[in-house]
């Protein structure tokens, strides 16, 4: 069955509430249980994800439950809890984000990286655009379509990631892993207070200090595990 011929078959079931995204042959759409009327999100993709098979069925707080994956002919469906909220881009344009609030969005990206690591699944796209805080507060880590499996290789044979958020490593200098998420959150964590890249400016005070070291070019001078990082918060 193709991506196309299931989302169909899945409309019988569902209406569609809203596309919410579409590039590189990827579709992120929000469907509604004619039944339930529960919201969930369908991600279309022509390439097979593994960080969405290792999730489906973990719950966490700070990431989005994945309800089922579903391999097709000409890629993948995902079916994943949709995050009733906006993401942090979204709440940047009505201004900078105070300290304390910076911290809590970023102790909760941090435990959303710590369940990714564990189970050797690098993020590798930790942005503004990529981190939900549903109108409960709750912070959500989203978008795996950048991640990929730790390996053994000694350098990243595809680019991705975002420009200014993507560690050195990234740009095929060397093998990703833990230490690109933390390069990204520590960038994350500047842009939330500052609205700019370190490379412009950096957070004042401790907070500053503690974005220099997550951003440090040389991976072995960051923190090495996002608890190390969530424990200085």
């Amino acid at each position: 069955m193709t991506r196309e011929e299931y989302i169909n078959q899945l409309l019988s079931s569902y209406v569609l509430v809203t596309l919410l995204s579409e590039k590189n042959h990827c579709r992120v759409l929000r469907l509604r249980n004619k039944a339930t009327q529960k919201d969930l999100v369908l991600r279309s993709m022509p390439q097979y994800l593994e960080a969405y098979e290792v999730l489906c069925g973990i719950r966490s707080e700070n990431l989005p439950e994945i309800y089922d994956v579903f391999p097709m002919d000409d890629g993948q469906i995902v079916l994943e809890e949709y995050i009733d909220g906006i993401t942090v881009a979204q709440v940047m344009e009505s201004g900078k984000y105070r300290p304390r609030g910076a911290k809590k969005v970023l102790a909760g990206v941090c435990n959303a990286l710590h369940i990714l690591h564990q189970r050797g699944i690098t993020h590798r796209d930790v942005k503004p655009e990529n981190v939900m805080v549903h109108n409960s507060g709750r912070v959500v880590l989203i978008d795996f379509n950048a991640s990929r499996r730790l390996s053994n290789s000694t350098k990243d044979t595809v680019i991705m990631g975002t420009v200014g958020y993507a560690s050195p490593e990234q740009l095929g200098l060397s093998q990703s892993d833990a230490r690109t998420d933390i390069y990204a959150a520590g960038v994350l964590l500047n842009v939330m207070l500052t609205g700019k890249h370190p490379a412009e400016t950096f957070a004042r005070g401790r907070m500053g200090r503690t974005v220099r070291k997550c951003t440090a070019l040389n991976p072995s001078e960051r923190y090495q595990t996002v608890k190390m990082l969530a424990d200085r918060l």
